[in-house]
Parts: C-alpha cells; structure tokens; sequence
C-alpha cells in the first residue's frame, strides 16, 4: 500500500471552499482505500488530506483522471500553497 498525507493552504477565508472543491471528487478514484480531509485546527487557512491507495501506481494514474485534473484546475486559485508532505507505507487500520 501506499500512503499520503499533505497539509494544504488555503487563500485567506477560502479553506471551507477548497474543501468543497475537494469532496466533490471523493469518490471514483480506482484503488483509492482511504480518502480523508481535515481542517487544521490551528491554523484556519489549512487543511489535512490523508490518502491510502493499494499502490503507488493507483495514486500516480489517479491523477490522469479527468474528474481529478478539473478538480484541481477549480482549486488552483484559493491554493496559497503547500505545507508538510508525507509519503507512508500503510500496513493496516479499520476499514484497510
């Protein structure tokens, strides 16, 4: 398996925004185990987003999709930038 965690930053007073760009695409990722987005509760620009897929691979073919690439065209403005960046090696939890 293959795991992913980044923080996102949101342009001032647009992270509920971005996360409704973001869960208009939660579903129809093939190989996607696990898909989780959070709001950072400390700094109120950025959010968490925790991924599982059965590979990298999956994760790296996701990002073909159109539905994925529209997403992230929507997105790209109230994107102020990037925070920290994860890679793991999920080996098991609830619902793995």
């Amino acid at each position: 398996m293959y795991g992913l965690i980044g923080q996102m930053l949101a342009a001032p007073g647009k992270r509920e925004e971005l996360i409704g760009i973001l869960r208009e695409n939660e579903g129809g990722m093939p190989g996607c185990l696990s898909y989780v987005i959070a709001r950072d509760t400390e700094n109120a620009d950025a959010i968490w987003v925790s991924e599982v897929w059965d590979s990298a691979a999956s994760h790296q073919a996701s990002l073909e999709l159109e539905s994925v690439k529209a997403a992230i065209a929507k997105a790209r403005p109230i994107i102020a930038g990037f925070g920290q960046r994860f890679e793991t090696e999920p080996v098991g939890g609830i619902g793995l």
